[in-house]
């Protein structure tokens, strides 16, 4: 066996689910992968490495590498470590992330590029996959590749040698394996350059049949149109290429209750978590705004819970009630949902390395691990598809799962189970001969996740309160049927307040005679530097369309205090550009930020309203920040190039975080009077110095 040490750097188990899928057709391939999570170093020593390394590695936040790869990527950046420190080590990387981030796949680009630097060489392409059209366009081609470019690297190290005839086919794709030219590292979608010959595809399983057309001639099927449950020519009538079974590995045991009580204290995480109550819940829109923001106070007065102006923290919340006891149902698990759900690996199992998931804790009830552990909601992945094949009885139900699967119906799967936000539920619902058992599910759903929220206030001016603002996300899941549901958070949190929900238009203080306030679990989030700059004589621009505007109510909060507590200080000029749609129904905090205003805490206050005919008192020829950010080009640049201040966005990654990050290209080209190159140049110096702070979101 030919052994590759392959090791996965993941912040919600997504690269390490492809790590385990690389292991897993090394084998076939004739060689032999050393996993482990990036994190163990005591499992591996990369000085003394001689086998090619492989990493997935995915990003997270504002570009950076996973939570995972932060001691990691503090030791490679040591600036002592000499030009040849990696000279010995051949390596091969998969970069994770979402091009609808500014810093796409930086994660993986940071490490990269830092091999590089340290004299490591690769002996394949790095490739850039993206989660906004579909991680398995660049994932899937890429492993293909791999086997091409390993075999290459072991016969070039090695002399030429009697390789077995897995190897031989593995040669066979057509991969380039010479380094890829720095020009074309700027590439973000990597599938022109790695897409590849499916000739040598022996870890595929190749179906040569055809749809079950019951039968209607191919004209009457040209006909319909395509949707989850039904496929129309030429997909309907192809051979497919579908992926390996993945070995299945739990064994699940359901034990008779004990009658104890379960808690979210169950819920397992790496930080501490802190039960609080809510102290406080308003609606800051109007009831006929395009989207319902709510204000949540938490009282954490009890806790030794602290954060700055600019944190984040965690939100743990469960899945929707109804749809736990839909999927119990449909599992037909309804009458065992209060039985013990203990699990062992299985004896037999061919997946190699396998353990048990952690975020299940032991001897938890079945619907206490659907509603707090399972992430229910998440998007099947293509493997998860493969294994329900398996299950599933009906001829036409098995082959359409089978051509979800499949490269071929690449096309669908991202139309009608990754656009369409497909769920479990919604598959399950979908092809109801499907019968998995709960080991499957075990085995291929993700944990829930909890909910990131920024601050939105400082505890200088709420002591032992913490507030933050959040949109009720509604969305429509256009599966078999159309539902309209609610953000997972989102919707539990906006029924949770109902009771102590006051309208927008009263004064957000105390709140006598509410009923009794209900608990929630936050848990700190450890890495952030979204802060005030520690000299408060830095002038700052704060860019928060919509809840983007909730940690600069913290930065407002804080600097009103200091200047109460300094009133001879020095203070920098605070910019604020805020946007929404309409003045009247969705101007969050007006009130306050106009007081901020007035007392010179708040030095410029520019708002745009992108639906409103004529805007109010801050009126402006602007629609979004970004306009307005351009109307007042020379005072910004004067800020950021100047005098050295620094500039915060805060909001959507997907429009407005790129559109401002254009914008910003664009008056540092035109007030310096340079190329547009060096502009960017110019903004990556500010964020590599820590003046150009992003924190958004998809």
């Amino acid at each position: 066996m030919r052994r590759f040490l392959l090791l996965y750097a993941t912040q919600r188990g997504q690269a390490k689910a492809i790590a385990e899928e690389i292991c897993e057709k090394a084998v076939a391939r004739g060689f032999s992968a050393d996993l482990h999570c990036i994190s163990e170093s005591d499992k591996y020593d990369l000085k003394t490495e001689t086998a090619p390394l492989v990493l997935v590695v995915s990003t997270t936040g504002d570009g950076d590498p996973p939570d995972t790869a932060r001691k990691f990527v503090k030791e490679i950046q040591d600036k002592t470590l000499p030009a040849d420190f990696f000279a010995h080590l051949r390596y091969g990387l998969l970069g994770l992330g979402d091009s609808e981030y500014t810093y796409f796949c930086n994660g993986g680009k940071i490490i990269d590029k830092r091999l590089r630097e340290l004299g490591a060489q690769r002996f394949c392409d790095t490739g850039h996959a993206d989660d906004c059209v579909g991680l398995e366009l660049v994932v899937e081609p890429w492993i293909d590749g791999l086997w091409a470019a390993l075999t290459k690297h072991f016969m070039s190290s090695r002399g030429k040698q009697e390789m077995n005839g897995a190897l031989t086919m593995a040669s066979n794709g057509s991969w380039r394996t010479d380094p890829m030219k720095p020009e074309l590292l700027h590439i973000e979608s990597q599938v022109e350059l790695l897409r590849l010959d499916d000739s040598g595809r022996k870890n595929s399983e190749v179906l040569e049949q055809n749809a079950v057309n019951g039968g209607q001639s191919n004209a009457l099927v040209a006909d319909c149109e395509s949707s989850l449950t039904r496929s129309i020519p030429p997909l309907s009538q192809a051979s497919l290429h579908i992926p390996a079974l993945p070995p299945e590995y739990l064994q699940v045991h359901l034990q008779e209750p004990l009658g104890q009580e379960e808690s979210q204290v169950s819920v397992t995480s790496v930080d501490p978590i802190f039960q609080v109550p809510i102290s406080e819940a308003v609606q800051l829109t109007t009831n006929d705004a395009i989207k319902t923001t709510l204000l949540v106070e938490l009282d954490i007065s009890k806790t030794d819970f602290s954060y700055q102006p600019g944190d984040a923290f965690n939100v743990i919340c469960p899945n929707n009630d109804s749809e736990v006891q839909n999927l119990l149902q449909r599992l037909q698990l309804e009458d065992r949902r209060e039985h013990r759900v203990l699990l062992q690996i299985k004896a037999d199992t061919k997946k190699k390395g396998a353990s048990l998931p952690q975020h299940v804790p032991e001897g938890c009830s079945l619907q206490f691990i659907l509603t707090w552990c399972l992430e229910i909601r998440a998007v099947p992945k293509k493997a998860f598809l493969r294994a329900l094949v398996d299950y599933t009885s009906n001829g036409a139900e098995k082959r359409r799962l089978q051509e979800l699967c499949s490269r071929q119906g690449a096309a669908d799967y991202n139309r009608f189970v990754r656009d369409a936000c497909a769920s479990l539920l919604d598959l399950l619902l979908a092809f109801p001969s499907c019968q998995p058992p709960l080991s499957v599910l075990l085995e291929h759903v993700p944990k829930l996740q909890p909910r990131p929220y920024s601050c939105a206030s400082s505890s200088l001016f709420h002591p032992g309160k913490l507030r933050f603002i959040f949109n009720v996300v509604e969305f429509l899941s256009n599966t078999a049927t159309v539902v309209l549901r609610k953000g997972v958070c989102t919707g539990w949190l906006a029924t949770l307040v109902e009771s102590l929900l006051q309208p927008h238009t009263c004064a957000s203080h105390a709140n006598g005679g509410r009923a009794l306030a209900p608990e929630i679990s936050i848990s700190p989030r450890t890495t952030n530097c979204f802060h005030l700059p520690n000299d408060p004589s830095v002038p700052i621009v704060m860019v928060g369309p919509g809840t983007g505007i909730a940690p600069f109510i913290g930065f407002l909060q804080h600097r009103e205090k200091l200047q109460e507590q300094h009133p001879d200080g020095h203070f920098g000029a605070m910019w604020l550009f805020f946007g929404c749609r309409y003045e009247d129904r969705d101007y969050l905090f007006r009130e306050e930020l106009r007081r901020f205003h007035k007392l010179g805490v708040l030095t410029h206050l520019k708002v745009s309203f992108s639906r409103d005919a004529s805007a109010g008192e801050e009126e402006a020829p602007a629609k979004y920040v970004q306009d307005n950010i351009r109307l007042h080009s020379k005072q910004v640049a004067r800020v950021l190039l100047q005098e050295d201040g620094c500039i915060y966005v805060c909001g959507d990654a997907k429009n407005m975080a790129k559109d401002v990050n254009d914008t910003l290209v664009e008056i540092i080209s035109k007030e310096a009077g340079v190329e547009k190159l060096e502009a960017m140049k110019t903004l990556a110096t500010l964020k590599e110095e820590k003046r150009y702070l992003q924190d958004i979101w998809s």
